[in-house]
């Protein structure tokens, strides 16, 4: 099997007995309400939500084990990369990323699912 072409990992394991936090898809939509314009604000508010639901459970990005990004354009996957490599250190969770029609609200570009696991 060849290596991944990018910062994810084949597979991740989870041990036995550790606690899962199973994240709904997060978009791009800042604390007030708003939607940020561009590829690069939208995914920094995913991720910025993202940090704040795992902080709230007592993880971090480490926690990570999975995590899908849906994007509308293709163009986007390496502005969704480089936010998502601001925050992300050395974790190397799965990943996918998916390029959709659309997503709910019109002016949504991105969309990131996560799972993570902690020790229980």
């Amino acid at each position: 099997m060849a290596a991944p072409f990018g910062p994810y990992s084949h597979a991740v394991e989870v041990p036995e007995g550790s606690r899962l936090l199973y994240i709904s898809g997060e978009v791009g939509v800042l604390p007030d309400g708003s939607v940020p314009e561009g590829i690069e604000a939208q995914a920094e508010a995913c991720w910025r939500n993202i940090i704040a639901i795992l902080a709230d459970a007592g993880m971090g990005v480490g926690d990570l084990v999975k995590i899908t990004t849906y994007l509308v354009r293709p163009q986007d996957v390496a502005a969704a990369g480089a936010a998502r490599a601001k925050h992300f250190g050395d974790a190397r969770p799965g990943s996918a990323t998916i390029i959709v029609k659309a997503l709910v609200a019109p002016q949504w570009l991105i969309e990131i699912e996560a799972v993570a696991a902690a020790k229980a």
